[in-house]
């Protein structure tokens, strides 16, 4: 069987906050990229390269939203740090167990400037997760369980793009291959932890509850805002939230995803190709159910 590799950064983080955190702000970006990513510079271009794609300036979004809170963050860093290395290798084994995912996998744990507190990707030409400590910490996500549900789902993302290069499928772009995506990556978390986990609602506690009772809401809005070509944004990204609740497109993506799987294999879903048509329709049919 493959085997899992963990790339730990954070003591390095450590050592150059020692310095930094005396600096000020605009110094402490630029010393994050020259004295504690440089020494891994994939790491350092990953990020600048998917803001840059974004039409973003990686600086001003550390300015506004990540570097002013490393302080007061570092002690949940410094717990999730500590669970995530007890968690990745075990649940990476019950992938492989349950998944039959069997990708040599490495995990990197770093503090990043803002690209998601779980990343699936490549590194040094490898399947990876990449586990940002700011994102984590910002979410509230340093409990050992909550960083299991994290992994299974990032997990299940690797293990869908691997499905899907078997058989000459790109990944895609757009609200729908969000939903469609999201949505697969959580009925995996479910899947590798055995019951329904749902990592994004760790701090809020209505969460599950709520989405269920407006589920037929959440399909009419998403249908919505496609169509009027608005921002889906509200539905995954951590730095939005509907009605108060945030990546409520997890939850709706994974309801397609279950209601498929009563007449396809996870691995046909995994499979789709015309997956604007399969999304649309359901949740138009979702959208009824309050009709």
């Amino acid at each position: 069987m493959s085997e899992s590799n963990v790339i730990d950064t954070f003591p390095a983080f450590l050592t150059f906050w020692e310095k930094a955190q005396y600096l000020p702000l605009d110094a402490q970006i630029e010393g994050w990229a020259s004295d504690y990513l440089a020494q891994w510079p994939e790491l350092l271009e990953k990020q600048i390269h998917a803001y840059a794609e974004d039409g973003d300036d990686w600086r001003v979004v550390a300015l506004e939203h990540v570097a002013p809170f490393w302080a007061e963050r570092l002690p949940t860093m410094r717990r999730a740090h500590e669970n995530l290395l007890r968690v990745c290798t075990p649940v990476y084994e019950r992938a492989q167990a349950t998944l039959g995912f069997d990708q040599p996998l490495i995990f990197v744990i770093y503090v990043g400037v803002g690209c998601g507190a779980g990343w699936a990707t490549t590194y040094q030409d490898n399947a990876a997760i990449l586990c940002g400590l700011e994102n984590i910490a910002e979410e509230g996500w340093d409990d050992a369980a909550v960083l299991r549900g994290m992994i299974a789902h990032e997990i299940g993302h690797l293990w869908h793009f691997e499905h899907r290069a078997w058989a000459g499928l790109t990944p895609g772009k757009g609200p729908w291959w969000d939903l469609y995506s999201e949505g697969l990556a959580q009925r995996c978390e479910h899947i590798i932890a055995g019951q329904e986990s749902w990592h994004m609602a760790a701090k809020d506690a209505d969460w599950a509850q709520w989405c269920e009772q407006e589920k037929s809401w959440l399909a009419h809005e998403f249908l919505r805002v496609v169509e009027a070509g608005e921002d889906v944004r509200p539905f995954f990204g951590s730095w939005f939230a509907i009605r108060g609740h945030k990546q409520t497109g997890y939850f709706l993506g994974c309801e397609v995803v279950r209601r498929l799987a009563a007449q396809k294999s996870l691995r046909e879903i995994a499979l789709l190709e015309d997956i604007e048509a399969v999304f649309s329709d359901a949740l138009r049919v979702i959208a009824a159910d309050d009709d």
